[in-house]
């Protein structure tokens, strides 16, 4: 932790660490949330005229979670060298926006680095800090659609499903980004150096992909959708409605569990013998979707309760919050803010804390704490506000 720092504001492994996170959207404040939750003691910058996305604001706006909040002017050049002085007492900078924005507000990693060589500098972007499309601007749906994983998530005559923004922006970006991060605190304990991440989302996505390629180059996996065994393209590893209009997931792809199912359901054990005899996949998919068409969600969740056959009720979110499993888990947590997942993963001697709401410092205690001598003069020149 750097001299005249802020004491870090939780117990878990990344207590001492501090980190300024630069405010933005999607990947980066999930990141910095997570950090928080992690121990580290995280400080928000936000620009003066900051406004909560989509209305949320108070106790339910998640980006501003765990940590203490400064509203500063960066179009003033007081602002920036604050933000400077700042970043010399810090550990990690997290900044999600276009390359070549922090460059020219000044506070780029050039400079930053200069001031701070022991700083990791953690940039999160869609396309990266480089090629043809950096600039570009875009989202989830847009990164992926440059992967292939779009294209391989469609189903067989319907367009590519929209797998909300959960692979690229936090699969893609803020994992990899977070990763980046630990392994360049990693490195410096050897090194005394920072480094600058650059942590892209179509970059990531692509690797929670890899094992695709290996099974594309295996000849067991076509570039096509709907036509292999994780992507719905197997009768025994895709959805089916059943007699109340919800569903249920069938996921028994190895022969024990298959079988299992198949015993359970029933169905004509002939099927065991051909399960991946994809001549007969039609006629299969046909029998299975018959018989869960019979009986409840609900109903066929307790038939297959306490077996190997891997069939699992398709839960909504408050469904999922109130299941047997994720509540002995204690993987919800419910309290002043809103109803939430519990932090992950969890540590045996170190444990991660939730982050709730945001923390109460004043601007004066924050600048204190960061070892500001003018703070008053800060406020009352409207630097920060």
């Amino acid at each position: 932790m750097k001299e005249n720092a802020p004491a870090t504001g939780g117990h878990g492994p990344l207590r001492g660490i501090t980190v300024i996170e630069m405010a933005g959207l999607g990947p980066a404040p999930l990141a910095a949330l997570m950090l928080a939750q992690m121990g580290a003691r995280v400080l928000r910058i936000e620009r003066t005229a900051e406004k909560a996305f989509l209305g949320l604001s108070g106790d339910l706006d998640y980006t501003r979670h765990g940590r203490s909040v400064l509203k500063v002017d960066l179009k003033r050049p007081e602002g920036v060298g604050l933000v400077l002085d700042l970043v010399e007492k810090a550990d990690v900078l997290i900044e999600g926006f276009r390359p070549g924005v922090m460059e020219r507000l000044g506070i780029g990693p050039d400079v930053v680095l200069g001031r701070n060589p022991k700083l990791v500098y953690g940039r999160v972007t869609g396309f990266g800090q480089d090629g043809p499309l950096a600039q570009r601007a875009g989202h989830d749906l847009t990164y992926l659609a440059y992967t292939g994983i779009l294209h391989a998530l469609g189903q067989k005559g319907a367009r590519p499903a929209v797998p909300l923004n959960l692979i690229g922006d936090y699969g893609g970006g803020t994992m990899f980004l977070i990763a980046g991060i630990l392994a360049a605190l990693v490195e410096r304990a050897t090194s005394s150096k920072g480094q600058v991440i650059d942590a892209a989302m179509v970059d990531g996505a692509l690797n929670l992909a890899l094992p695709l390629f290996a099974y594309m180059a295996a000849g067991q996996w076509q570039d096509r959708p709907a036509s292999n065994l994780l992507d719905s393209g197997t009768p025994f590893y895709d959805t089916y409605e059943t007699a109340d209009g919800r569903h249920v997931a069938v996921a028994c792809l190895e022969p024990q569990f298959f079988a299992e199912f198949a015993r359970l359901l029933p169905l004509d054990q002939a099927f065991c013998a051909r399960q991946y005899d994809r001549s007969c996949w039609a006629d299969l998919r046909d029998a299975i979707a018959t018989r869960l068409k019979e009986r409840s969600r609900d109903a066929w969740a307790a038939h297959f309760n306490d077996t190997d056959a891997c069939v699992a009720p398709v839960l909504g979110f408050e469904e999922a919050r109130r299941h047997p499993h994720n509540v002995a888990r204690a993987a919800h947590i419910d309290d002043r803010s809103f109803p939430r997942p519990a932090p992950a993963p969890r540590l045996s001697r170190s444990p991660l804390s939730p982050a709730s709401g945001c923390a109460a410092d004043t601007a004066a205690d924050i600048l204190k704490a960061f070892g500001v001598a003018d703070a008053k003069a800060l406020v009352s020149d409207g630097i920060v506000a």
